[in-house]
């Protein structure tokens, strides 16, 4: 787990206040739609493998055509993770978990502003993946590509010659965080789907059940088995995906062994600082939360616990807790220098969600330094996504696409050389380094919908293709956020 960088400034903002606020004009309120439809065009041109005929980004074609064919097994499609062109099976599963939660949570949001079709459509490309990368009930993939040769290139997924070897985990090389991210995935998915493709969510469960045995029965980092993935996705510990997928598999399937598991296993993840593809914590005890608002606070176990848990770093989150995080001057919730982003929009989820618990529970939440109503979460949420859109001391969108002045170059190789459909002669590794990654001119690409990672503390940023910590798009920064726009529109 990364260390957090937490500031401690106390806002004693009343409630009153907050709901005089919500009847104010936001900057953006009429194009969080637009935003939205943005944000699930993204993860299209981030799709690895053949490509659909209804593909909606032009500038992409098929690539990555022989994924898999090392191991004998079909593992095409997917989504590329950054501006890479690697499939890291550990965010790509967080990345699915948030998609599916956002379809869930959302979902009538998401059908007023007719993208749900399209979230499901984007949770399928990944779990379509996942699927075939779990063959045998012990057996997962969690990998495909060198990191490190990868990076040391600059080329387009659909013409690029670097190795593809596939990594995976098994009894003999565990990786119960990696087994239990993808079990957590596969049940929100299948939630996702329930009403819509029962046979599809079926199958989604059967493999969710038995990556969560694989995952308890053999513990371990999953990075000890795939030593490639060290470097780039380091996982901290194994339990906080464990609880997160004996969550989403009780939310699933409604069966109390789940809930007994957790009730069971020692502690609830306890204070947490931050939520993300490596800490997990925070997400299981919203989870949780949920169960002990809707039994009314009589659970007689540990979801009291949990939603203590969770209602700690929400109470951070809206300044009103004993350990804020920390905001830029501009009002961006600030975690860590490297893609903070991703944590924002992992945040504002939360507190898109937690809001509508409490509304369904009509209850408030009590945090030390006062008490909040649904509405005042939802509102704090919408700040957020208003910062990320444009409101803020730069005035420049960090949505790639959106509004006129957004970032122009993303640390992308796809984005930033020229499509092969416009230019189908090849572009070799150092070809790509020198005449498009050092290239000054604006990518050739729109990434429409990207994220990238975000101004610094004092709401700096730059945007050059080389500032690749603050200018590289990431999958797991956009699908929280697909749930947050929803919730917001």
């Amino acid at each position: 787990m990364s260390q957090l960088r937490s500031g401690s400034s106390q806002c004693l903002w009343t409630s009153t206040l907050f709901i005089a606020l919500l009847s104010m004009p936001m900057t953006h309120g009429a194009n969080y739609g637009e935003a939205l439809t943005k944000s699930l065009l993204y993860f299209e041109a981030q799709r690895s493998g053949k490509l659909p005929p209804n593909q909606r980004v032009n500038w992409r074609g098929d690539s990555a055509l022989r994924d898999g064919s090392d191991a004998h097994v079909d593992l095409t499609g997917g989504y590329y993770d950054a501006g890479d062109n690697m499939k890291f099976g550990f965010s790509l599963a967080f990345t699915t978990t948030m998609l599916a939660w956002s379809s869930v949570e959302m979902e009538s949001e998401l059908k007023t502003y007719k993208e749900h079709e399209n979230v499901l459509a984007a949770i399928k490309w990944a779990t379509d993946y996942l699927i075939n990368a779990h063959p045998e009930p012990n057996v997962l993939y969690g990998q495909v590509g060198d990191g490190y040769s990868d990076h040391a290139c600059w080329m387009r997924p659909e013409d690029m010659t670097t190795p593809r070897p596939s990594y995976r985990i098994d009894v003999q090389h565990p990786g119960a965080d990696l087994a239990g991210e993808t079990a957590a995935a596969m049940a929100a998915a299948s939630l996702a789907f329930a009403q819509y493709d029962a046979a599809y969510s079926e199958k989604l469960i059967g493999h969710a059940k038995d990556l969560f045995e694989f995952a308890k029965a053999y513990p371990g980092v999953y990075q000890s088995s795939i030593t490639n993935a060290g470097g780039f996705y380091a996982s901290s510990g194994y339990q906080d995906e464990l609880f997160w997928a004996a969550a989403w598999l009780h939310r699933a399937t409604d069966d109390q062994t789940y809930l007994d598991y957790l009730n069971e296993e020692y502690g609830t993840g306890g204070q947490r600082t931050i939520f993300a593809w490596d800490d997990k914590f925070v997400g299981a005890q919203v989870l949780m939360a949920k169960l002990a608002l809707e039994r009314g606070g009589e659970t007689g176990d540990k979801l009291q616990d949990f939603k203590n848990m969770a209602e700690y770093f929400i109470c951070n989150c809206v300044q009103m807790g004993s350990n804020n995080v920390k905001k830029t001057p501009g009002g961006l919730l600030w975690f860590l220098p490297w893609n903070n982003l991703q944590y924002t929009t992992t945040a504002s989820f939360v507190l898109a969600a937690y809001s509508k618990y409490l509304k369904a529970a009509n209850t408030p939440i009590n945090c030390p330094s006062g008490t909040f109503q649904a509405a005042d979460l939802l509102y704090h949420a919408r700040t957020q996504v208003d910062y990320i859109l444009g409101s803020n001391p730069t005035s420049m969108s960090y949505m790639v696409g959106f509004g006129t002045n957004y970032p122009k170059s993303p640390h992308h190789r796809a984005a930033s050389i020229v499509s092969i459909k416009q230019n189908s002669t090849a572009v070799t590794c150092n070809d790509g380094m020198n005449k498009w990654y050092n290239n000054p001119a604006p990518n050739p690409n729109v990434l429409t919908g990207a994220l990238v990672g975000g101004p610094d503390e004092n709401d700096a940023y730059g945007d050059a293709r080389t500032n690749f910590q603050q200018s590289e798009p990431v999958i797991v920064t956009v699908a929280p956020f697909v749930g947050v726009l929803a919730a917001v529109a």
